[in-house]
């Protein structure tokens, strides 16, 4: 039974690295690209004012934060396939796409956007942790309970 898992397993991950390298080949030319509600030509990554108030808080209580941006990344791993991964970082690469509200940053590489079009970044404080989480993905069609992990739509 463990022998069968873990070949299930392994063709899963195999089947989500391809996903992953099918969406890098259609992603856009490595471009900076600004998308704003006024910015037709991208379909927003949405940030809650719970998420906004906590990079504001991180900004003000310590000083190596300050211009940080929030990245969201996507990577094969968890259990559903494909997890979510927060970061903060001080840079913008040239296949980013950074939306921004508030004067708060989200920056999303070109291949992670593929998985996160739509979706909303928020940020939950419950009694087993606080974090920042995507509470809707119109990518995803399943996912875990902890919502770091989850299964995309077929392609």
């Amino acid at each position: 039974m463990i022998r069968s898992l873990a070949l299930h397993w392994a063709a899963r991950f195999r089947h989500n690295q391809s996903l992953l390298r099918l969406s890098s080949s259609y992603a856009s030319p490595a471009t900076l690209h600004h998308a704003t509600s006024s910015s037709p030509s991208a379909e927003p990554v949405h940030i809650t004012p719970n998420c906004i108030r906590k990079m504001k808080e991180l900004e003000a209580s310590e000083s190596s934060t300050s211009g940080k941006m929030l990245r969201l990344s996507v990577e094969t791993g968890g259990c559903s396939g494909f997890q979510y991964v927060f970061n903060l970082d001080d840079r913008i690469n040239s296949d980013d796409r950074v939306f921004e509200r508030e004067g708060t940053k989200l920056v999303v590489d070109n291949i992670s956007y593929e998985f996160v079009k739509g979706a909303t970044v928020d940020y939950v404080e419950e009694l087993i942790r606080s974090a920042f989480v995507v509470t809707e993905n119109p990518s995803a069609v399943g996912g875990c309970s902890c919502k770091s992990s989850f299964m995309v739509k077929q392609l």
